[in-house]
């Protein structure tokens, strides 16, 4: 059975350094999960669909709507703007109904230039995820952009922490869809 893993970026710029963190991470979700089953990954970057969220018709981020709903394992990831995720990260998850993410795992991803909203990360971001039906078993990850130089350390510091638990709650829903 594969586990599909989705990185979800909420920085307005492609290519940013939220993009990196949520990478890193994933990449470290992949290895842990995984084992001798293969992983399917895959990247949404929401500054490429921000035209669309708008609009009448959006098929580009009805397709991202259904690949993150369809995830075994889900990385959100946002700069922090105002205290708080973006506006493109809100206004993406504003299209789900309720429990749009049922039975999806997930790991909020904060970074942020001021040590003091780091608790954005399970303050606002984790509680929008679990609104939305995820299961979000461990605390956020929380990084500073003063990290940014030794991010393996602080993953590596995260996942000792909570890499356990987060396995877990994965191979919980695998055994729970495979009952089903």
């Amino acid at each position: 059975m594969t586990t599909t893993l989705t990185t979800l970026s909420g920085n307005p710029r492609r290519g940013s350094r939220t993009l990196a963190v949520a990478e890193a991470a994933a990449t470290r979700i992949a290895g842990l999960v995984g084992g001798s089953a293969p992983v399917d990954d895959r990247v949404i970057e929401l500054a490429d669909l921000a035209g669309q969220l708008f609009a009448p018709e959006h098929p580009e981020a009805d397709a991202a709507l259904a690949r993150v709903a369809g995830s075994d394992v889900l990385v959100v990831a946002t700069p922090v703007y105002k205290a708080s995720y973006t506006g493109l990260l809100k206004s993406f998850l504003d299209l789900y109904g309720a429990n749009g993410l049922r039975g999806v795992v997930a790991l909020p991803v904060v970074v942020s230039g001021n040590p003091a909203h780091l608790l954005s990360t399970d303050i606002h971001l984790r509680s929008l995820l679990v609104e939305l039906g995820a299961s979000v078993p461990t605390r956020g990850l929380g990084v500073v952009e003063s990290q940014l130089g030794t991010i393996d350390d602080v993953l590596d510091a995260w996942f000792a922490d909570h890499g356990a638990l987060l396995r877990g709650a994965v191979t919980a829903r695998a055994g729970a869809e495979a009952a089903a």
